[in-house]
């Protein structure tokens, strides 16, 4: 593409409400997801130990809000009024990049709490390969968007859904887990508490 087709302004004038609605749900999830953070550390006493709590906290809760962080990122981006190939591939390319990188700690994370709780097939696709996968779909549209500007902004925002819907899954199964652990806790300690008696002898 030649120099001046990279500093052209790009299509996007059809995208506006779209982003308009896909960023205003993500900062109103961001905002919810802080009463999530809230309910958690009010069942900090279900984990065992502050390092578990922590690394719990690391690796499923706090990239929650980075994935909706970057859903309203990228609407701003699709919303700056004259932006052009160039701009938006590089800020796409450097956004996928960074992206990567954090999925890449969250997944070490994942990895250092095994012995704490050992995550489910589930969480390994919604908190390690599916935002993984989509940081670095996002780093391939970034490269092919020059070539391709108009498939590119639909690849985009695919992917901006696909971020958004892994944050709403990710934050009511930590609800989710949060309200199923403490009634189980619950029950545990009341076990502990309260132990069987033994049957009399005969």
């Amino acid at each position: 593409m030649s120099v001046a087709a990279l500093s052209e302004a790009l299509p996007v004038n059809g995208w506006e409400n779209f982003y308009v609605i896909v960023g205003s749900s993500a900062a109103a999830l961001t905002g919810l997801t802080f009463i999530v953070i809230t309910i958690a550390a009010d069942a900090a006493g279900l984990a065992n130990t502050p390092r578990a709590r922590l690394s719990g906290l690391r690796a499923f809760i706090t990239p929650t809000t980075v994935h909706f962080a970057s859903v309203l990122w990228m609407s701003a981006l699709l919303s700056v009024p004259g932006q052009t190939v160039f701009s938006l591939a590089l800020c796409l390319g450097i956004s996928g990049l960074a992206g990567i990188v954090y999925c890449t700690r969250v997944i070490l994370w994942m990895f250092e709490m095994l012995s704490e709780y050992k995550p489910f097939i589930a969480d390994w696709i919604w908190s390690a390969v599916l935002p993984l996968s989509a940081y670095a779909c996002l780093l391939a549209v970034a490269l092919l968007l020059p070539g391709h500007p108009v498939a590119s902004l639909y690849a985009v925002a695919g992917i901006t859904l696909l971020l958004l819907f892994i944050g709403i899954h990710n934050a009511w199964d930590v609800v989710a887990w949060v309200t199923t652990e403490r009634h189980a806790h619950k029950d545990r300690q009341h076990r502990t508490d309260h132990p069987p008696k033994e049957p009399s002898g005969r």
